[in-house]
């Protein structure tokens, strides 16, 4: 524990900063590289048709993830102020109850995705081609979720543990795993869209094993302990991972409106083409929570040892490396985007060509002031404010977006769809500086002594 009160406690903001974020964001932009290559090899081999069907499921992978989320984030934060309170052996229950409790809730989503695919895909109106895909490729997820939704969750006890490189290289392999079986089962043996979950479910299921070696060791603060810990201190737990996990499923739903719009406007191409302007942005994407999940242990631990300048100081890196990634994304989405695109398609493909270019440049003004609601989202889950998190999520994924398409399709059509979020995450930025001016005046008016960190 010295160790790490020495890394949270006494080590500048910025070197703390680089330490735990660089890793973390590595390894996250890794991560999305490995979902990219899957686009790239599903677009190209398989077909448009396989993109629109991993486009219209993909909200039902994440919402069963945001499921084993929720528990993850809540118990990283209850861990990480345990740990900064100097109680360890609590900090262990809530690590072993929270983990198990994570691979049960995942059983129980791979039974009811496995039997529930296709008539879930058959309301969303797509063709029976793109069903048939569908059906195929949520199924391979379904039967590994008990071994790949604890995976995102043991990454964050890792972070906490301060084996951020440990995480970075456990994702860095899990990733050039899955882009490696995504070039052997569709580039060589050209296997069906199966193969290509197939794939990322092979890499996630040895990440999950090696992830959880080091505490089976017990070389770690955490480690795995008999004992229970108390309903109301799960409520808690569930309640501060809800703002990740209705951001989550209000993202998802979105996403399934979204595609039904987009069916109903201009087809499935118009599916195609979201799905790789997405594919782009999760690079991004993955950057900035990479970013931000990597310095929620750090904001966390200072809470609880009530360290209220250093906490801020951590947030103001956290916001100022956003802005300076948001604008680079912005210049390469504008600047390069037909040469991005071209990755996806095949050559013969001209209008899905030209439809996707005019959706990533209208979907590239998000980055003006989307960073702004994924830093200080976090920011208040990781100081037990889960409430205000909350609020800023669901105005985020949900509320802000359905707004923006009620107002901007009727005038605008299919350009009022790419420019949906760009416009949420405006009003959203305007929200939570709202919600962060209120809360440096509480804390004002609690008159903490300690100086601010520089």
């Amino acid at each position: 524990m010295e160790q790490q009160n020495q890394i949270f406690e006494t080590l500048s903001p910025t070197r703390l900063f680089f330490r735990c974020a660089l890793p973390s964001m590595v390894s996250m932009a890794v991560a999305a590289l490995y979902t990219i290559a899957d686009g790239v090899f599903v677009g190209r081999f398989i077909g448009s048709d396989a993109l629109a069907a991993i486009n219209l499921v993909m909200p039902v992978l994440s919402i069963s993830f945001s499921l084993a989320d929720m528990v993850a984030v809540g118990s990283s934060v209850q861990i990480a102020i345990h740990l900064g309170e100097k109680k360890e052996l609590e900090a262990s229950r809530i690590f072993t109850v929270c983990s198990l409790l994570i691979v049960g809730i995942s059983a129980v989503v791979g039974v009811i995705g496995y039997f529930g695919a296709e008539p879930l895909v058959r309301l969303m109106g797509a063709d029976a081609e793109v069903t048939a895909l569908s059906v195929e490729y949520i199924k391979v997820y379904a039967v590994f979720a008990p071994f790949i939704m604890v995976f995102f969750a043991v990454d964050n006890y890792l972070r906490i543990c301060g084996r951020t490189h440990y995480s970075m290289a456990l994702n860095i392999m899990t990733s050039l795993l899955n882009i490696l079986l995504d070039y052997l089962f569709l580039g060589v043996l050209r296997l069906g869209i199966g193969s290509a979950a197939l794939a990322s479910c092979i890499g996630l299921s040895l990440g999950t094993l090696l992830g959880y070696w080091p505490f089976l060791r017990k070389k770690l603060q955490l480690r795995f302990v008999r004992g229970k810990i108390r309903l109301r201190q799960i409520a808690n737990i569930l309640f501060n991972g809800s703002s990740e996990f209705f951001s989550n499923i209000a993202g998802s739903i979105l996403m399934i409106i979204l595609n039904s719009i987009l069916l109903h406007l201009a087809g499935s191409m118009a599916v195609a083409a979201f799905s790789i302007v997405l594919y782009v942005d999760s690079i991004m994407a993955s950057l900035l929570y990479g970013m931000t999940d990597s310095m929620q242990p750090a904001i966390s631990y200072c809470y609880g040892a009530k360290l209220r300048g250093r906490m801020f100081a951590f947030e103001k890196r956290v916001l100022l490396a956003g802005a300076l990634l948001s604008g680079i994304t912005l210049a390469g989405m504008r600047l390069g985007g037909q040469g991005i695109i071209s990755l996806f398609i095949r050559e013969n493909d001209p209008a899905l060509l030209e439809m996707s270019l005019r959706a990533m440049e209208l979907f590239s003004f998000t980055y003006l002031t989307g960073w702004i609601g994924v830093g200080l989202s976090a920011f208040f889950t990781a100081v037990n404010r889960p409430g205000t998190s909350l609020g800023i999520s669901i105005g985020r994924a949900l509320f802000f977006p359905l707004l923006a398409l009620a107002v901007l399709v009727p005038l605008l059509g299919v350009d009022g769809v790419w420019l949906t979020s760009a416009a949420s995450s405006t009003l959203t930025a305007v929200m939570t500086a709202v919600f962060l001016a209120r809360f440096l005046y509480g804390q004002k008016k609690e008159g903490r002594p300690e100086p601010p960190s520089r």
